[in-house]
């Protein structure tokens, strides 16, 4: 199953029609996106159990983030090897470095991102990870049925802000308006032949600048969820941006930035794509 947020209401996407949740369930679940998270193994068992039919066609530029208010997102550094040597780092054992997004970065997968004056603004496609059921001490074994489901991000980054002070400013720098957008929808797990084994692509102005699979993370899914909610407990609706591959700006040779004008496109394959087009 694929659900979007689409002008901020809840729909499910059938090939290219969206069928409006509140509608099509007599005001059962809410309308609003974030809401079912909440109410994930009810809301599912719902859809299985119903014949979803008609929907409306839509546009890419009107869909929203899947998961627009998480209680929690968490970020994961170094998370491919590839990646880690090219930010001049080892990689990393016991625990993935974690940080954050602030949630009002977070967008849909079409739009427009004001570039931070001054600033050196990378980019960074990551697979990203939305949670449907609490996760507390949970296994490797068992942390696939607490996610709901899968969906494209960009960690777009600003450079010089994060290398600011005495500590690595990562959170702040990545938080800018527009620096998180996913979508274009939430995917099931069920949906793939191996959710553990997922391509990532990213092109800047036509150009490919990244290309990885998620089998090569340090921590895979299942391990980031058990990682995590050892500390604390993750919860439904909770986004995890799982880390990218090689290929960004600032780890190539002269480094490179992002410029007015420029597009990015990412994608990761059974999702689809995001595409950011940058302003002055």
């Amino acid at each position: 199953m694929r659900i979007a947020n689409l002008s901020g209401r809840l729909a499910v996407i059938a090939e290219d029609r969206a069928i409006d949740v509140h509608t099509a369930s007599g005001g059962l679940f809410s309308a609003d996106p974030q809401a079912v998270y909440s109410r994930w193994a009810e809301f599912r068992a719902w859809a299985a159990r119903t014949v979803l039919t008609g929907g409306t066609p839509f546009a890419a530029e009107d869909l929203g983030a899947p998961a627009p208010a998480p209680r929690q997102l968490f970020a994961i550094g170094l998370n491919y090897r590839d990646h880690a040597a090219e930010a001049g780092f080892t990689t990393p054992e016991g625990m993935p470095p974690v940080f954050t997004k602030y949630a009002t970065a977070l967008t849909g997968p079409v739009t427009e991102v004001t570039l931070p004056p001054g600033g050196h603004t990378d980019w960074e496609v990551e697979l990203v990870v939305v949670v449907g059921r609490e996760a507390h001490h949970v296994s490797e074994a068992d942390a696939w049925s607490h996610v709901a489901g899968l969906t494209a991000g960009q960690d777009i980054s600003e450079r010089v802000l994060q290398m600011e002070g005495p500590a690595p400013q990562f959170s702040l720098a990545k938080s800018y308006p527009g620096f998180a957008p996913t979508g274009p929808w939430l995917v099931t797990p069920d949906e793939f032949d191996d959710p553990d084994d997922l391509e990532l692509t990213c092109s800047v102005n036509g150009e490919e600048v990244q290309r990885g699979r998620t089998r090569q993370l340090v921590f895979s899914v299942p391990a980031l969820i058990a990682k995590l909610s050892g500390v604390l407990p993750l919860l439904p609706g909770d986004v995890v941006f799982t880390g990218t591959p090689a290929g960004v700006g600032f780890g190539r040779t002269p480094p490179r930035r992002l410029a007015p004008g420029d597009e990015l496109v990412s994608s990761v394959s059974g999702i689809g794509e995001l595409r950011q087009r940058f302003a002055g």
